[in-house]
């Protein structure tokens, strides 16, 4: 239902798109055939906005899990007379996978329930609400189950159970012997052609089989890391493997759209896109996960779509799934949004937001994944080049910075830091990019940019840096001065922030805010789990690691019990608020995991970002 706990579900996904599933074997959102694709499953955010439940009649006690390597996910109930397990998965497609997981994927999710003791009672209901909700479609029977036709979408639903068409939604009751199962199969298609025959039970059980089979391939290749928190480092890797558009490389931010900052509140936001701003700690984390071919697949989704020039001449900051630029933002207000948290939006207004820190994050990113990239093109080069000169160019700008503040622009620290990263970047890049020419003056301005961060963006008063030049406000961005080189982790003035971050920027649990101001928006949000993961990664790089992990390890407490995070957490309640899983939360837990590992071993000081 729309006002159960964010945290309450599950991610499903099959690299093209994602479905949530909460803990009574409901899917309550779900978008097909893409992400950013209207849903046909959205009860998270309206009780009428359609679901498709399948779980046992009556009182019963839940558990759940992941099969090893997998997003393929187990729900078990027990109820007083018997045991049934509950397995979920998006199909992948067939055939090796390897790195191109998802690849062929055929857009149909994949329901199993098998009794495993006793005998059961197993109710099914299928209300499909297309188009966020919209439409009620046309259903009707067809050999093998059903067909549920609105608009331009066409869902098939197969099933092992005797179906009974009420209006716009199917039901359906077994009751299972220890042994017996139920297999059921949703497929999207255009309603235009002829709907896809059912599958049967035979072919949904090799599906599933053969979609655990490919995650695994997936893992086996890709996942090697081996230091701490190792399991919920490799569980990242697959969320973000999760959250990647298979076709393009893209990332997006999370699979949901206005899961809100605050009950109640108007901070709800669509995050089915993909940012540069997360390309640079994106890169990192995938790296420490040992995925690096989708940390590649999604330097060439940006360096793609971003180095089509906008009309402008500015770097966007954000673009959908296969490249769009406008991502204009509408509000859909026939749904009453997760706890009548409103408006509901669909597209985001921050698209044309200046903000200056992405030429740092996007020339990270390829310096990071220099050496995988191997020789650039004559068009890459000039981009990218294109790319320091407008950091140099623009750097003593204001802008909207990284939280996007919907307010006045400002000479946001960070925004500063990445234009000294961008340049940082280039000089290394130098070579590579046949610029040698551009070193003197990178590096000059470079300089310049550091200078003025240390004079302007320290406050005597605070004892700390700031959010902006000339600011007395504290911002949880500041704690990456030390993760891209710019000050060894424990100098002194880096201390200072970590401490008046910690005494400034943190509720009673210890989580961090991003700031603490007025945003030009109305309410206030939870703390930011990307923040806290943050101050753990720079306590490790002061060489404090017990203290690191003692912060990193109130961040993971509030993982659910399938250790996924939303982007934030709710001061008053602890529980997890915004759009779910995020990607961020996960970078930041992976990154600081590497960090405190790196600790550990005596070279967590090395950036992350920069040749230093």
């Amino acid at each position: 239902m729309s006002d159960q706990p964010i945290g309450e579900h599950a991610l499903l996904s099959d690299s093209h798109s994602a479905a949530l599933v909460d803990r009574h074997g409901s899917v309550e959102w779900l978008c097909l055939p893409r992400f950013d694709s209207p849903s046909v499953f959205g009860r998270i955010l309206d009780p009428d906005a359609g679901h498709f439940s399948l779980h046992p009649v009556g009182d019963v006690e839940v558990s759940r899990r992941y099969l090893d390597g997998t997003l393929v996910l187990v729900t078990t109930f027990r109820t007083a007379a018997g045991v049934v397990e509950l397995t979920d998965a998006l199909a992948m497609g067939e055939g090796p996978h390897g790195h191109d997981l998802g690849a062929g994927a055929p857009h149909v999710l994949l329901r199993r329930a098998r009794c495993l003791e006793g005998t059961v009672d197993v109710a099914l209901e299928f209300a499909p609400r297309l188009e966020y909700g919209l439409t009620h479609p046309l259903i009707e029977t067809v050999p093998g189950g059903v067909s549920a036709r609105g608009g331009a979408t066409r869902l098939v639903l197969s099933s092992s159970v005797e179906l009974v068409v009420e209006d716009s939604q199917v039901r359906g009751e077994a009751t299972l012997a220890a042994g017996g199962t139920i297999e059921v199969a949703v497929q999207h298609s255009s309603s235009w052609s002829d709907p896809p025959a059912p599958w049967t039970p035979e072919r949904i059980t090799a599906r599933l089989e053969d979609t655990v089979a490919a995650w695994r391939t997936w893992h086996d290749e890709h996942q090697r890391y081996e230091g701490p928190y190792a399991a919920l480092v490799d569980h990242s890797g697959r969320v973000l493997q999760g959250l990647t558009y298979q076709p393009s490389g893209a990332i997006v931010a999370a699979p949901t759209t206005s899961l809100p900052e605050l009950v109640g509140g108007g901070r709800n936001w669509d995050y089915r896109y993909a940012w540069v701003r997360d390309a640079s700690l994106t890169m990192d984390a995938l790296w420490v996960a040992a995925c690096p071919d989708e940390a590649s697949n999604f330097l060439n989704y940006l360096t793609t779509v971003a180095s089509s020039t906008h009309e402008s001449g500015d770097l966007q900051i954000m673009f959908g799934i296969d490249g769009q630029r406008d991502l204009t933002e509408r509000t859909l207000d026939h749904l009453e949004g997760w706890r009548s948290s409103r408006p509901v939006r669909v597209g985001n207004g921050a698209w044309d937001q200046i903000q200056l820190d992405v030429y740092g994050e996007l020339l990270a990113a390829v310096h990071r994944l220099s050496e995988q990239i191997g020789e650039l093109g004559t068009a890459q080069r000039r981009f990218l080049i294109g790319l320091a000169d407008a950091a140099a160019r623009r750097w003593q700008d204001p802008d909207q910075g990284i939280w996007e503040i919907r307010g006045e622009p400002q000479h946001h620290l960070y925004s500063k830091l990445m234009c000294w990263v961008a340049l940082e970047c280039a000089v290394d890049l130098a070579p590579a990019l046949a610029a040698e020419d551009h070193i003197e003056g990178w590096r000059s301005t470079a300089d310049e940019i550091r200078t003025a961060i240390l004079d302007d963006g320290w406050n005597d008063e605070v004892g700390a840096f700031t959010q902006a030049f000339g600011s007395d406000q504290l911002d949880a961005a500041v704690l990456v001065l030390p993760m891209v080189g710019f000050l060894p982790g424990d100098d002194p003035r880096i201390l200072a922030t970590l401490e008046a971050i910690e005494a400034g920027l943190t509720d009673e649990r210890g989580l961090v805010y991003r700031y603490r101001r007025d945003d030009g928006l109305e309410g206030e949000e939870g703390t930011f789990l990307l923040c806290t993961f943050w101050l753990a990664e720079a306590w490790a790089r002061a060489g404090r690691v017990e203290h690191a992990r003692a912060v990193f390890e109130r961040a993971i407490g509030f993982c659910n019990d399938v250790d996924l995070l939303a982007e934030e957490v709710d001061p008053a309640s602890g529980e997890l608020l915004g759009n779910f899983p995020q990607a961020f939360s996960h970078i930041g837990l992976i990154n600081a995991a590497w960090a405190i590992d790196q600790a550990q071993r005596g070279g967590a000081d090395a950036p992350r970002a920069t040749a230093g």
